[in-house]
């Protein structure tokens, strides 16, 4: 096969700066959908609307008249519908996209101000160690790059210092506020006794109880990382990204919060080896 070198370098000469970034884009759009779709079950309904394009295609194609209209008006009025019923996944992608692009900009974090996160994650670890050997249940909500305004306005204010002993007055079955949720955003306790939205995934064991959900649909809609302690079993989990991982102890739990808040860039990772074998193969099951 014969090949015109000349041709071929007057097009890539006449690339543009303009035209650089609008491939960019284009590539940076096809990568969340494509992120999207395969993360959700958003999956199954792609190959839906593809083959109704493929037939419309067709139906075209053939001069298939009346089918040809009908599908033309099924697809126009399927975007509008799609777009409603896949709100909420639609708002947690163009959120978490913000978040993901702001990670590269985050400076490392200073000597003092790593060891005071150390020092609160031993806490959150301590407390839920004690939570685990006690039964008693607790919803820990670590804000990351999205802000959860909207969760603590359904909560109380805090805003106190993070220690274990407060977490466990929290958190205490008569308490007041020990139903809710706890958000942490920075190096404090800003509220308590605040709802979290329910994930509304079908593919969740159903055995799974509501703090559970509420965990995994809190990990849905935002970058936040979630500690759900079971108050029937005393198990520790994990809620992030819309995944739950069970079984954690105080080691693992401590080693997975040290990377994820002080060494970002070793995330992915060190979460691979925490959870490779753990959580998705069912062997620990759901419990509440």
């Amino acid at each position: 096969m014969y090949f015109d070198f000349h041709y071929i370098l007057n097009q890539l000469g006449s690339v543009g700066i303009a035209d650089i970034f609008d491939i960019l884009i284009v590539a940076f759009v096809f990568y969340y959908l494509f992120k999207f779709v395969r993360e959700r079950r958003a999956g199954k309904l792609a190959l839906g609307v593809i083959l109704i394009l493929i037939m419309l295609f067709i139906s075209n194609l053939v001069d298939m008249r009346a089918t040809h209209f009908i599908l033309k008006a099924v697809v126009n009025v399927g975007l509008i519908a799609l777009l409603i019923v896949f709100q909420p996944e639609l708002r947690s992608m163009l959120e978490k996209m913000g978040g993901e692009s702001l990670k590269g900009f985050k400076s490392k974090l200073d000597k003092s101000t790593a060891a005071q996160y150390k020092a609160v994650i031993g806490e959150i670890c301590y407390a839920a160690e004690n939570f685990s050997s006690g039964r008693t249940g607790a919803l820990i909500v670590i804000e990351g790059s999205t802000k959860l305004g909207d969760v603590i306005k359904t909560g109380t204010i805090i805003d106190g210092q993070i220690s274990s002993f407060l977490l466990g007055n929290i958190f205490f079955n008569k308490a007041p506020l020990h139903d809710g949720a706890v958000v942490i955003r920075g190096l404090r306790i800003l509220a308590a006794g605040c709802f979290l939205p329910l994930s509304t995934n079908p593919d969740i064991v159903r055995d799974l109880g509501t703090r559970h959900r509420a965990g995994i649909g809190m990990s849905e809609n935002s970058d936040a990382t979630v500690i759900i302690v079971s108050e029937e079993t005393g198990i520790i989990s994990v809620a992030i990204d819309g995944e739950l991982k069970r079984g954690f102890n105080r080691s693992e739990l401590e080693q997975f919060l040290t990377t994820l808040l002080i060494r970002e860039q070793e995330h992915r990772g060190v979460k691979d080896r925490l959870f490779g074998k753990r959580g998705g193969d069912g062997e620990d099951g759901f419990d509440e």
